[in-house]
């Protein structure tokens, strides 16, 4: 009896096109952030909700419901039904594409194990993807909950939680992919420096949500001084002083900024020593792609802060964040073989 084989292009086209839905999840979650329409549904139907409202009466029902949240009474307590329509629409968006990618990862899924096209140790990884899906559409609605209580904002730490396995998931999805290779990795980056730039980049990801979720971007619209200053004087302002580095929207702002110059560096030296090691164009192109995202990302940082978080330039570096990320997996991936190089 012939073994499952994952080295077909139907398994790659499937296991792409679910990276390219998280993406586009990644993207449509920002704009959501941005337009403050994360909060317009203020109640979960896992299955139900698919349906947006279909009659005048059922808008009126769900405007109703708005109007009893912390965000209505406090914020947009001037919305009309067209007004609330248009926030609704993205927060509805962002629900309906979650339930397509758990429908387009799982189904196939089933397909190609019935049908023997996915070894056990691809179907299982897979699988345990679809899990990663779900446990993010329960942590979505755990962040949701938190701005309809008592403040018309959702925590920025279930933000970061929200936001942190998303960029996961994608990255998992990726490794996958590139684990479709048969090829050998002849290529090496040692691991520990690799690893440190992914803790890094994930530290720097964390801030961004909180940035986000505090909007502590809006603080300050300079660069590279701080509204005049290098150093703001009220980044320390609480006690006890570790309060500041996850409350003090002031040193979030300022952490963010010196974790982007550490990143950049950091992933720059990374990506030239793998174009300096590489062995295949494939190796180069992963180093090439590495040190291009990062600085394309850096320069949409600053863009960010100096016009004021403008929503397109704001999601693009939401976006370039995760692909970034998504580099980092590959570049590892590509120079994980190989013997340890010697110096000199």
């Amino acid at each position: 009896m012939p073994q499952p084989t994952d080295h077909t292009p139907a398994v790659r086209r499937w296991l792409w096109f679910v990276f390219a839905l998280i993406t586009a999840m990644v993207a449509i979650g920002g704009i959501t952030r941005l337009t403050g329409s994360g909060l317009s549904m203020v109640e979960w139907r896992p299955l139900m909700g698919t349906l947006p409202p279909l009659s005048e009466a059922e808008w009126l029902r769900v405007f109703d419901q708005y109007k009893l949240s912390p965000q209505y009474a406090k914020v947009n307590h001037w919305m009309t039904l067209a007004d609330f329509q248009r926030i609704f629409f993205w927060e509805y968006l962002h629900r309906l594409l979650g339930r397509l990618i758990g429908l387009v990862t799982f189904f196939p899924w089933l397909y190609f194990v019935l049908r023997k096209r996915l070894s056990g140790r691809t179907a299982r990884r897979a699988f345990l993807a679809i899990v990663f899906g779900g446990l993010q559409g329960l942590l979505g609605w755990f962040m949701v909950k938190s701005g309809l209580v008592d403040r018309p904002e959702v925590s920025h730490y279930r933000l970061a939680a929200h936001l942190s396995l998303a960029f996961f998931v994608g990255a998992y999805v990726l490794w996958v992919i590139a684990d479709l290779d048969p090829r050998p990795s002849r290529a090496r980056v040692g691991r520990r420096w690799t690893w440190t730039v992914g803790v890094l980049l994930a530290l720097q990801i964390v801030y961004g949500a909180f940035m986000a979720g505090t909007r502590a971007g809006y603080l300050f619209s300079t660069f590279p001084d701080m509204n005049g200053v290098l150093v703001p004087d009220t980044w320390l302002r609480l006690s006890p002083a570790w309060h500041n580095l996850v409350e003090n929207h002031v040193a979030i702002h300022f952490i963010h900024r010196c974790l982007a110059y550490l990143v950049a560096g950091a992933v720059l030296a990374l990506a030239t020593v793998g174009l300096r090691r590489a062995q295949a164009p494939g190796d180069r192109r992963a180093a090439a792609l590495l040190g291009g995202l990062v600085a394309v990302q850096f320069g949409l940082g600053v863009w960010t802060v100096m016009g004021g978080v403008p929503i397109a330039v704001a999601t693009a570096h939401q976006v370039v964040a995760f692909w970034l990320l998504g580099a980092l997996v590959w570049f590892a991936h590509a120079f994980r073989g190989g013997a340890e190089p010697t110096a000199g």
